[in-house]
């Protein structure tokens, strides 16, 4: 079968951060505010006091420090505790598409590419502005693309289902290079006024170049060696944001139309299935995980991230060999393990083995092992 590499990557980093501080302070405004103004009820029993937030707590739950956003003014008001973007006309860009295409430009830069070299063009993420036209078709617009694009969800781990399914269609023949790109505006679903999850996500978008190996001329490419998916059905991790929420007009504003998780049991569920599946892979692949240089893992948690390495390679991990980007990102859903990769990945050397791993709502859950190439 054809030998596919990856040739190229890109982020697009927005131009705000929240630290930890200012998202504690807004969140303990609306508290203070919010008992206060049920004093009355709360006494009475009626209504739950809310407790306040802390950094302290976010560190310790999390790893996270700050996130970059596309709105800040938005969020850290009290009185709106969500991101305000401005209506585009249909004549515009969509601020999906946009976020794509600077992130394309970068891994299409790194990858040696211009517009007629790319055959496809998938955008895979979490949250999609719209059902149609496709974000994906829209960004092959705006780059000079010939060939077909389309849309794809598989929420976390939407970039590592994007890889293979270029990886298949590389593999078949039917195209000769491929560009994935995952914009993600979390903090669109992620509900600022919940302590549990307020402090969760970031926004960002990250592009990838899939090519024939034979058709790469960029330096330090990653092949792969092969990629692994797995689903099962979950409602610990849950958004029920949709299209037929008019229909139903009693659950308009509730809360599950924002993002909301179980997270002891997400916690408890995920890493172990994570864990045997990576394991699982390298050994149908006749790879040991003792010969791992480095792991990509999906952004979410740190406390998390650590037990898998852990399971993973039979000891905790070395600096270095798991790199962390949540203190600077937050979770960006399915963006997370690709950041990682593209920021920690040039100091490995020729033959070095490396694991991109994604996992989230679903629960699903997506492996790609690369090698780097000479």
């Amino acid at each position: 079968m054809t030998q596919v590499v990856i040739s190229g990557t890109g982020v697009f980093t927005p131009p705000y951060s929240i630290s930890n501080q200012e998202l504690v302070e807004a969140f303990n405004t609306y508290v203070r505010k919010f008992n206060s103004d049920n004093a009355e009820a709360i006494a009475r029993g009626e209504v739950e006091a809310l407790n306040e937030s802390s950094v302290e707590f976010i560190v310790k739950a999390s790893g996270i420090e700050s996130r970059f956003v596309m709105n800040k003014s938005g969020i850290i008001d009290p009185e709106i505790m969500a991101p305000r973007l401005r209506q585009r006309s249909n004549e515009e860009p969509s601020i999906l598409a946009e976020m794509a295409v600077d992130a394309a430009k970068k891994a299409m830069a790194r990858a040696n590419k211009t517009a007629a070299d790319i055959d496809a063009v998938i955008v895979a993420c979490s949250n999609l502005e719209r059902p149609y036209p496709a974000i994906a078709v829209e960004v092959q617009d705006l780059l000079g693309i010939e060939g077909f694009g389309f849309d794809m969800n598989v929420a976390c781990s939407s970039a590592t289902f994007g890889i293979q399914t270029a990886y298949d269609m590389l593999r078949s023949g039917s195209v000769n290079c491929v560009l994935i790109v995952d914009p993600e505006i979390c903090s669109g679903h992620l509900n600022f006024r919940d302590r549990d999850s307020h402090f969760i996500f970031g926004d960002v978008c990250t592009a990838i170049i899939l090519e024939r190996a034979e058709t790469c001329t960029a330096q330090g490419a990653w092949e792969i060696l092969g990629t692994r998916l797995l689903t099962k059905f979950s409602n610990n991790i849950r958004n029920n944001f949709g299209f037929l929420n008019r229909a139903t007009p009693e659950g308009i504003g509730a809360k599950d139309k924002l993002f909301v998780q179980e997270g002891r049991k997400v916690f408890k569920e995920v890493v172990p299935m994570v864990s045997k599946l990576i394991l699982d892979h390298m050994a149908d692949e006749g790879l040991d995980p003792k010969d791992l240089k480095r792991m990509w893992l999906h952004q979410a948690n740190k406390n998390m991230n650590d037990l898998i390495g852990k399971k993973v390679l039979g000891r905790d991990p070395e600096p270095g060999e798991q790199p962390n980007i949540l203190n600077t990102y937050a979770n960006t859903s399915s963006a997370g393990s690709i950041i990682a990769f593209s920021q920690y990945s040039e100091d490995l050397k020729p033959g070095d083995l490396g694991l991109i791993c994604s996992f989230g709502a679903g629960y699903s859950a997506g492996n790609v092992l690369v090698r780097k190439r000479a």
